[in-house]
């Protein structure tokens, strides 16, 4: 259990270590209010995608494909989704129902979830952590983008224009853009493959670093309660129920305790870059990443502790 919870602080340190550099540098005067809107905007329309069409070009689509595995995490999503939205409609002002449900369901399955997943269960984890991971980044950034399109005052909310508001954003078009070249196995250059990388490892520094510049102490005062509301949704009991419908699916082992750390994952970091993008609150989606990633350390470790408990992993 000790190594778990080594494993766990190995991967949300350097996230913690980039929000804290984002908070130094603001202080510091060395980054502003002009430079965060500029580097979020790079991250959502350029580094962002490119990121995801990496992933997904090079994971392996026919390794670990479990069609029941991956139509329940949709189907759990969904309800997740469902569920943290009617809270939202009961607890919240109008203008932040948005942030907050996208931050109580939309997990960091790419850093946290992916690598507690390969660390536990080496290479199985990694391939089946993966094909996972198309789906998750569909599911999240389909439904983000609906809410979001919802609550924001700057984005029209029919069904057309949530329709377009979808399918025009870059992160799903980076993620369609590379599903027929991974399915296909259609290879790209090297030098392509390679350039991309460069530009897409921007893309955690850059978005953690403009998160760490948003958060003060009067903006974490301010989003306190709805924060924490949220977080505990994310971090609780939206784990809690999506976990146990999982195991009276029929889930066991390593595909029971991979699909509990990608429900459990904290919020992650592109809810705060989509946030920005529509204009809505940052600063409560900031909050809402700090909180989940802190209780992250502990959350997981003592789901995964649970979970062996009772034999069912």
């Amino acid at each position: 259990m000790f190594a778990v919870v080594q494993q766990t602080l190995a991967i949300t340190a350097p996230v913690f270590s980039m929000l804290f550099l984002g908070v130094a540098l603001k202080r510091l005067g060395w980054i502003d209010d002009a430079f965060i809107n500029t580097a979020s905007s790079l991250v959502f329309r350029g580094t962002m995608p490119a990121l995801l069409f990496l992933g997904i070009v090079k994971a392996d689509l026919s390794t670990a494909l479990q069609p029941a595995l991956l139509g329940y995490f949709v189907l759990a999503t969904l309800a997740c989704f469902l569920i943290a939205w009617g809270w939202a409609i009961w607890r919240c002002p109008q203008v932040d129902r948005g942030i907050y449900t996208q931050g109580a369901f939309r997990g960091n399955n790419g850093i946290v979830g992916l690598a507690l997943a390969t660390s536990l269960y080496g290479d199985y984890g990694l391939s089946l952590g993966a094909v996972l991971g198309g789906v998750v980044i569909l599911c999240y950034n389909s439904l983000s983008a609906i809410v979001l399109a919802i609550y924001s005052p700057h984005v029209k909310s029919g069904p057309w224009a949530i329709g377009k508001s979808i399918l025009s954003n870059p992160l799903i078009i980076g993620v369609l853009a590379a599903m027929p070249i991974a399915y296909w196995r259609l290879p790209l250059p090297d030098w392509l493959m390679i350039s991309t990388q460069y530009f897409a490892q921007m893309t955690l520094p850059l978005a953690l670093i403009c998160i760490g510049g948003t958060l003060s102490l009067a903006s974490l005062r301010k989003s306190s309660g709805i924060a924490i509301s949220s977080s505990l949704m994310k971090m609780v009991w939206l784990p809690l129920l999506a976990t146990l419908g999982a195991w009276l699916w029929g889930f066991r082992d390593a595909e029971l305790a991979i699909l509990f750390l990608y429900f459990a994952s904290p919020t992650a970091a592109a809810s705060f870059v989509m946030a920005r993008a529509v204009n809505g609150n940052h600063q409560l989606a900031a909050a809402i990443i700090v909180i989940t990633t802190l209780a992250a350390v502990l959350t997981i470790n003592i789901g995964l502790l649970l979970l062996q408990w009772v034999g069912w992993i």
